[in-house]
Order: structure tokens, then sequence, then C-alpha cells
């Protein structure tokens, strides 16, 4: 297993850098590996192969490799890049940077708990753009009004970017989506605790046109661990 993670991160990290060169100047690209259902013991191993951005899609499974004694004392930097529900914010808040937010309800959530730990807490909302109902992240007509919220949360919290899910995974028809997040980042009017410089898109299929198209995060999973565990 170990051989395994180490060569496809080797190869993950060879075309991310292929695909800045080819976009040219912009913005340096995270590397976020997603641990969704892979053992402890995986992610230790790309850790340690320097990998130290990691991103997990369920509260309590984070919460979980928050205490693996095979993650203990390893320069781990948290990502959440689930759905979260309001109930499950205390497993989050204070341990990772939150990609989901996606409604005011859960900007207060998160506040409150943020002021009760101490600290801002950095946040990314998620913006929908496919304009289906059944998927998560807010209309971009919304977005203004989750901006707003974030602002009015003074010192609770800061929001640092925008987070999309494509709603077609297919890498030549997710481009456009990732070049309208760019664009909706641009002509968003500035607020205070708001700065969208972070554009979090791309997974194993398209991080390389998400690249191409402004992401300064992408988020790996399969094709650095392989196939999720069932």
């Amino acid at each position: 297993m170990s051989t395994d993670i180490a060569d496809n991160l080797a190869r993950v990290r060879a075309s991310i850098a292929e695909a800045v060169a080819r976009r040219g100047p912009g913005p340096e690209v995270t590397l976020i590996g997603v641990g969704k259902r892979q053992p402890p013991a995986a992610l230790r191993i790309a850790a340690l192969e320097g990998l130290h951005d990691l991103g997990e899609n369920y509260a309590q499974e984070l919460a979980s490799k928050l205490a693996a004694p095979e993650l203990a004392g390893l320069p781990i930097r948290w990502h959440f890049i689930g759905g979260l529900q309001s109930n499950k914010v205390k497993l989050v808040a204070g341990h990772a940077t939150i990609h989901t937010v996606d409604r005011t309800s859960l900007v207060t959530a998160i506040a409150s708990r943020a002021r009760v730990i101490g600290g801002a807490q950095d946040v990314l909302v998620e913006v929908n753009l496919g304009g289906e109902a059944q998927k998560a992240g807010v209309a971009p007509d919304g977005l203004g009004a989750v901006l707003d919220a974030i602002a009015a949360e003074a010192g609770a919290l800061r929001c640092v970017g925008l987070m999309l899910i494509p709603p077609d995974e297919t890498p030549d028809r997710t481009r456009p989506y990732f070049a309208a997040l760019r664009e909706l980042a641009v002509r968003t009017d500035p607020r205070p605790h708001v700065e969208l410089r972070a554009l979090s898109m791309g997974m194993s299929g398209d991080f390389v046109e998400a690249i191409a198209e402004g992401a300064t995060m992408v988020r790996v999973g399969t094709a650095i661990f392989g196939a999720r565990p069932r």
C-alpha cells in the first residue's frame, strides 16, 4: 500500500506541476488529499510523503481521524469538504477549514461554536452553479446573503474563498463551471472578513482543467489512495 500511495502521489504532483506550467503565472495550488473512508494508516503514508493537507467528507470520520494514534504528531492541515449539518459543527469547527458553507443558518452555528473555542474559523462558501435544487451549495443570487452573514460575524469567521462541485464530472464539461466560479469571485462585492482568493475546485478526474481556470485548491482522493474501501 505504501508504494502505491507514494507512486500515485508523485504522479498527481507531476500532473499539477504540468498544469501550472501550461497555465502560466497565477496562484499557487494546494493539493488536498481526500481521505473519505480511507484508513488512518493510508493517510499516514501520504502525510509522511509530504501531503500535509487532508480532507474529510463526514464530521464523525474527521473526529475519529483527529484522534487516530497513527496520525498523532503529524503536521496535518485538515479540510472539511462534505455537507455539514448544524448539529455536527462542534465536531468540525476549530479543527478544519470548512469548504461547504451554503446557508446563513450554518454561518450562525459555526460562528457560535468559534466564539466558544476562541479564534476565527476559516470557511469557504460552496456555490451551486448547476441550478439543481437537490445539490448542495448556494445559488449565485444567494451568495451575497451568505457573505453578508459571514461579514456580520466579526472576529468569529473569515471567508477565504469559494468552493464548487460541478453537476457533470466529465472533464471537458466541468471547465466552464470552473471558469464561472472564478468570474463570480472576481465580480462579487468586497465585504469585511471576506476575501475570495481561494477557489476550491477540481477532483481526481478534472483537477487539471480546474487549475487551468484558476483553482487554488484541488481535492484529490481516488487518484492518490485508489478506490475507497466499502
